[in-house]
């Protein structure tokens, strides 16, 4: 146990990114049927590779993503605080866990299933709308990330290849 609450009020959805232009009456609704957990740090929220059809915000604490290379190591990826989420390729693609992720310090989750999603749209189809699109921009906002970085090593790595191979200024 680690000392923070096992509730999410509406108040605190309010200021998560995720739940954006939600009127107060589902927001109540959401922190009245959402499942909160509260892991101590060094603990794995999931792992890659594992099966899942949930996701989860972080309220409270510090978490770390980890993605696994070919040759088997562990890198760290992503570093998320308080307002993030994280897990939606579950709920999104029906794909097996992309990454590891463990907390770094004591942390409060909510949790969010596909049966919660599919309850929403029935409460409220235009607030469950409201959701997926916050979900979509910031799957591509993470996309327009990671094209930035996959063209800036592309880069390097030519660059460095091309510096070695070019004949000595002279």
């Amino acid at each position: 146990m680690t000392g923070l609450p096992l509730t999410v009020d509406a108040a605190e959805l309010r200021n998560i990114g995720l739940f954006g232009a939600l009127s107060d009456e589902v927001l109540a609704h959401l922190s009245a049927s959402l499942t909160v957990s509260t892991p101590p740090a060094g603990t794995t929220v999931f792992r890659e590779g594992d099966e899942a059809r949930d996701m989860f915000v972080l309220v409270e604490g510090e978490l770390e993503v980890l993605k696994r290379s070919h040759r088997g190591i562990d890198a760290r990826v992503a570093m998320l605080g308080p307002g993030d989420w994280f897990g939606e390729m579950s709920v999104v693609d029906v794909q097996a866990r992309s990454a590891t992720v463990r907390t770094l310090a004591p942390s409060r989750l909510v949790r969010i299933t596909t049966a919660d999603l599919d309850a929403l749209y029935r409460y409220d189809v235009k607030s469950y709308a409201i959701i997926v699109l916050n979900l979509a921009r910031e799957l591509s906002r993470r996309l327009r990330v990671a094209d930035g970085i996959l063209a800036d090593f592309i880069a390097n790595v030519l660059d460095s290849y091309l510096v070695r191979r070019s004949p000595a200024a002279g």
